[in-house]
């Protein structure tokens, strides 16, 4: 059995429950002895160590009648304490208790031990299994809906700043690539939203192909935009019998072996797609985009009004779409207009990202600030997770919810981070203070 967790009477308990339970004291702390007998008061916990070293730092223990100042190290075994080879390691000189769930051996460090099994609460334990095992949508479903809103308010400030802060190291990232350049990196990311999640790659990869500096020589020509993005993406390549398809190959032809444009090697996809979501459509959708915008990114940097964002974000493709979907076949009359559905997501998932990453980067707290008041003037999105959550009670109203609640799920329910969770905590703090024994 591995060292990272051990058994007891209803399950496992893992070194993350034991470290959350000695962070937040969930023990009972009466009549606590070391191994050696003497009494032992724990005045601090300490404040957990995330870099080398032992598990807590500043810790203040009373043991008999001494107090000590120093450091805690836990493990599930006190024999732990040699498999991990702390004996021999100089960053552990100032550890004054070595707390462990079972005390199976002298470590002969004299170091004090502290055996917490007979103070924890079986009821704890076997709850956190629960959580651990559970196959629901989430793990805490049954429970959920009791958490107070004062939790559930604090605690969704915390998880819409983690995604944005997420997606701030992708759009930093890109900048590390293109020589800290703004306006190209949001064209990248631009470029992947308008692929949505089947051509996110593939969407990418156009926009990497075609520098930034190409497209704002060719924007004043729609046909040269569209020429460009949908040759990079091995559209225009066959025969066609359509003058409009016919002109965009000529333009393409001229402008690769001008630029020397090498088109993308990832596909685009269009099986089980609504013809709307085509990706002919969606890149004509952004080649007029780019064709009646002027840096965009720093517009929306100077953009205080939210609808100013959507206007300049609301175009409709050029008039071959109307009556197409695809190259060359005709199809029944409909303006290819982006929807505010699409502004919307567009906004959540591209502008205010990067906004909040230009904020993080330059230290400009304004724009994270920004970032975030646009996500509350937007409605919630609608989408399985966030049904999911609505069937426990859990509604969302604007984007700044549902997009808390897509991280949620996604980084925290998912990955069972349960400990780390506010939700999880409440859940967990609740049974220890229902049980007078574990406190």
């Amino acid at each position: 059995m591995s060292d990272l967790f051990t058994l007891h009477e209803g399950g496992l308990i893992t070194e993350k429950l034991l470290h959350y339970i000695w962070r937040f004291q969930y023990f009972n702390r009466t009549q606590l002895l070391s191994s050696d007998g003497e009494k032992v008061e724990v005045v601090f916990p300490g404040i957990i160590n995330y870099n080398q070293g032992p598990d807590f730092k500043g810790a203040k223990i009373r043991i008999g009648t001494t107090l000590f100042a120093g450091s805690v190290e836990l493990h599930l075994k006190t024999s732990d304490w040699h498999k991990h080879g702390h004996q021999g390691d100089s960053n552990y000189g100032n550890v004054i208790l070595h707390v462990v769930y079972q005390h199976d051996a002298d470590p002969g460090n004299n170091i004090p031990v502290l055996e917490l099994e007979p103070h924890i609460s079986g009821i704890l334990l076997n709850k956190y299994q629960f959580l651990m095992n559970a196959s629901a949508f989430i793990p805490c479903s049954n429970t959920i809906a009791q958490v107070p809103g004062i939790t559930w308010l604090s605690w969704k400030e915390r998880l819409l700043a983690e995604r944005l802060e997420r997606k701030a190291v992708i759009i930093i990232s890109f900048l590390k690539e293109n020589n800290t350049h703004w306006e190209e990196a949001f064209w990248w990311l631009l470029a992947r939203n308008f692929g949505s999640k089947v051509n996110v790659e593939a969407f990418e990869a156009i926009a990497r192909s075609i520098p930034i500096n190409i497209l704002a020589k060719q924007k004043a020509q729609i046909h040269q935009l569209e020429g460009l993005l949908l040759g990079q993406a091995n559209l225009l390549q066959k025969d066609f019998s359509e003058e409009y398809p016919k002109l965009l190959k000529r333009e393409y032809e001229f402008l690769k072996k001008k630029y020397h444009l090498v088109p993308i090697s990832i596909p685009v996809h269009f099986l089980r797609m609504r013809p709307r979501n085509f990706p002919t459509i969606r890149l004509a959708q952004l080649a007029m985009l780019v064709h009646t915008s002027v840096h965009l990114f720093s517009k929306f940097l100077e953009t205080e009004n939210m609808k100013d964002v959507t206007n300049s974000l609301y175009v409709t493709a050029n008039d071959y779409w109307h009556y197409h979907y695809l190259l060359d076949e005709p199809a029944s009359f409909k303006k290819k207009t982006i929807g505010a559905g699409m502004i919307e997501n567009i906004i959540i998932n591209t502008v205010a990202p990067a906004l909040f990453a230009y904020g993080l980067y330059h230290k400009e707290e304004k724009y994270k600030t920004k970032a975030i008041q646009w996500m509350e003037q937007l409605p919630a999105e609608k989408n399985s997770i966030i049904g999911g959550f609505a069937a426990l009670k859990i509604s969302s109203k604007k984007a700044c919810d549902s997009q808390a609640l897509l991280e949620l799920k996604n980084e925290y329910c998912s990955n069972k981070r349960c400990l780390e969770c506010s939700v999880g905590n409440y859940y967990l703090k609740s049974i220890t203070s229902s049980t007078p024994h574990a406190l």
